[in-house]
């Protein structure tokens, strides 16, 4: 295959080509909402934000912020949405001013190119949905990617405090979370996470009697409906069902324990930028096709172009951008053999050897039938990454049964799938079948589970919610991947793109009021997009954040009140960067 982006263009070029049309075009509404009141000329603001049934701390921490934004002045509302219809208006639309909620933290901080590089934020999707162009940021993000040890910890080390100082987002508190599991009936789990495929292979059926000739069945409950409403992997307004998408999809490689092991791939080899991938014998899609290279190469042409080079104008999936992006160019040698050239160091180019591979006999004719049809492939939001009505065929461990929505899901074993092999030494599928239950209720969820009627929460749980975990048959599993609740930023439109604004913003933002009020102290304040492990010194959460730390108000004789706003020195902040009051000082005005 010939290069992937063809003849690339030049980034800062198309950032300013796209950004103009952005800033015409994109999330008028908000753009209107945001800048002025027709009869005050007051600051306006909305937050978008799950409601409570949804997430309840998300909520309330919306709460919070739109008491603090309105004591200083700013006219501030907030805008409940379910998740889909939140993940649209911020990833599809751009149609936002700032919200609250929760995203995961990749283990690797290469994750935050795809998140803060300004090249994306033109496009729809999870990359870039802040809009956020920072020539200091592009640059570190660039760097990290081709670079390794101490070199690259001092490079993400010095881009973390970029994006710390510039606020993009604010990240607030990582939340304890746990699964909650039976162990009466599997034993194996916390062998590997739950989130990926290899916490369902790992686990074994254990000494609980089943009937000869009963199908062995694990029961998991879901506490949301996005997963059983849409399984297309490409879906950027349906998140969190990466488990899904392992279980139905085979990858190159398999991440286990912070390192990539061969998946679908038996081995590579590195010569320079290029790796040679060498694919398993032998292996079939759900519906009795083979796996060949031409599947390997039609995945990663397809993800960077969902139109196949039918248009002149490429749309780019709106998942996986990050890591495919860093693909130069996938070469076909033969069957069970590509090559695949690099853009970046071997071990972050390895990532993009995690992304689902794909049927090219499903997925083409899905592409050529909507084109035909008169479809406009538009990046981000056209059918073939929308739909979920595209065959759910994969070559995973297992194969789509049925779904109902809002209700279930239901997979089984696939018996052909490599890991049977005597051969191959990877975690073996051995439950029959795989059904998930949605329990919208988290005390529902927990008496299901107490009752003996479900073996699993396939979703994470606040630990205040989990009540009584004392049966000894049930364990506790902590994520290996932690979340952070967030303040996310518009920045294409005013007053959020001016990073003055969002500095002073920040600071208000008591994270250590929050954490204790709203988790009840089960959450850890934090002021990085990314985990612990990758979190430098001089940001680690020591009581106040290094920069825009909150306006805190002290009293007569020094003590300070966690939850008391200074409202006039958030004023003079404003004022010191030329932001103005009403004559009667209280409304921000522009």
């Amino acid at each position: 295959m010939s290069d992937l982006i063809g003849e690339r263009i030049n980034r800062r070029t198309a950032l300013v080509a796209g950004g103009g049309v952005i800033a015409g075009t994109i999330g008028g509404s908000a753009l209107h909402r945001i800048t002025t009141d027709n009869t005050t000329n007051q600051v306006s603001v909305t937050i978008l934000t799950l409601p409570t049934d949804n997430d309840r701390r998300s909520i309330e921490m919306a709460r919070a912020f739109e008491k603090a934004l309105r004591a200083v002045g700013i006219n501030a509302s907030i805008e409940p949405h379910s998740e889909a219809e939140l993940l649209r208006a911020i990833l599809l639309e751009h149609d936002f001013d700032c919200y609250v909620t929760r995203r995961h933290s990749d283990p690797d901080p290469d994750s935050l190119y795809e998140m803060f590089h300004s090249s994306y934020a033109p496009e729809a999707g999870w990359q870039n949905p802040f809009g956020f162009t920072n020539t200091k940021v592009d640059e570190l993000l660039e760097q990290q990617r081709s670079m390794d040890g101490d070199e690259r910890t001092e490079t993400v080390n010095e881009l973390l405090n970029q994006l710390a100082q510039t606020h993009p987002v604010v990240p607030i508190c990582v939340p304890a979370e746990r699964r909650v599991v039976r162990t009466d009936r599997f034993d194996g789990w916390g062998d590997y996470p739950l989130e990926s495929r290899l916490g369902y292979l790992g686990l074994e059926p254990n000494d609980y009697e089943w009937s000869d000739g009963e199908d062995v069945v694990l029961t998991a409950i879901l506490t949301d409906t996005r997963a059983t409403k849409n399984l297309n992997p490409l879906t950027a307004s349906h998140r969190d069902k990466g488990t899904f998408v392992d279980l139905l999809y085979d990858s190159l490689a398999v991440e286990d324990d912070g390192d990539l092991r061969p998946w679908l791939a038996e081995s590579w080899e590195w010569n320079g930028a290029v790796a040679t991938v060498h694919l398993r014998t032998g292996c079939r899609f759900h519906d009795d096709n083979l796996v060949t290279a031409r599947d390997v190469e039609f995945t990663y042409k397809f993800l960077a172009d969902t139109s196949l080079g039918e248009q002149d104008v490429r749309s780019p999936t709106p998942r996986y951008r990050g890591l495919v992006d860093a693909v130069e160019q996938v070469t076909v040698v033969d069957d069970h053999t590509v090559q695949i050239r690099i853009d970046a160091h071997a071990d972050i180019g390895e990532r993009a050897f995690t992304i689902p591979i794909l049927p090219r006999h499903v997925w083409e004719p899905e592409v050529s039938d909507r084109l035909e049809n008169g479809q406009e492939p538009t990046q981000g939001t056209w059918e073939v990454v929308t739909s979920d009505s595209i065959p759910k065929i994969g070559s995973g461990p297992y194969a789509f049964v049925d779904q109902e929505s809002r209700s279930s899901l239901q997979f089984e074993r696939f018996d052909q799938h490599f890991t049977h092999r005597e051969s191959v030494d990877l975690p073996e599928p051995t439950i029959d079948e795989l059904v998930f239950h949605v329990g919208l209720n988290s005390g529902l969820v927990m008496s299901e589970l107490q009752d003996g009627n479900a073996d699993m929460t396939a979703s994470r749980m606040a630990v205040g919610e989990l009540g009584d975990t004392s049966d000894s048959s049930l364990e506790l599993i902590e994520p290996a991947t932690p979340r952070f609740y967030h303040v996310g930023f518009n920045v294409r439109n005013a007053p959020f793109s001016n990073p003055n604004f969002r500095e002073v913003i920040a600071g208000l933002i008591d994270r250590e009021f929050l954490v204790s009020d709203i988790f009840n102290g089960q959450a850890t304040p934090t002021v990085t997009p990314v985990t612990d492990e990758w979190t430098p010194e001089d940001l680690e959460w020591d009581g106040e954040a290094p920069y825009s730390p909150f306006f805190r108000k002290s009293d007569e004789t020094g003590n300070e009140h966690s939850d008391n706003l200074d409202v006039e020195q958030v004023k003079r902040a404003f004022e010191r960067y030329g932001f103005q009051y009403s004559e009667d000082g209280e409304r921000l005005v522009r």
